[in-house]
């Protein structure tokens, strides 16, 4: 059974900094992709970054690249997301999401919130 665990949300000043962690479990993680979706409030979900299995490869979304990193680590089950120069406009839950597909179709955590506010 899949399960993804997110952590490390919080509030935070717009500029700011948050390192989120994902611990997978269930399925053989370094065999997947993964990826960091959120939800922004009244909004859908919307893909922000994905990482090969072996994390040699990434992708982002355009309001995001420069700003966030995602990377993992196979021998722990991890994947994690280091976001810089937080706005407020990156509001939202954020949730951890195996393999490849539509979003909405991906398996997925209960998430993490992100304030940033001043």
């Amino acid at each position: 059974q899949v399960q993804l665990v997110e952590s490390g949300g919080g509030l935070v000043q717009p500029g700011g900094s948050l390192r989120l962690s994902c611990s997978a479990s269930g399925f053989p993680f370094k065999d997947y992709a993964m990826n960091w979706v959120r939800q922004a409030p009244g909004k859908g979900l919307e893909w922000i970054c994905g990482i090969n299995n072996w994390g040699s490869s990434a992708g982002y979304e355009d309001s995001v690249k420069g700003r966030f990193t995602i990377s993992r680590d196979n021998a722990e089950n991890m994947v994690y997301l280091q976001m810089n120069n937080l706005k407020p406009e990156d509001t939202g839950v954020y949730y951890c999401a195996k393999g490849d597909g539509r979003v909405a179709d991906l398996p997925r955590g209960r998430g993490t919130q992100v304030i940033v506010s001043s």
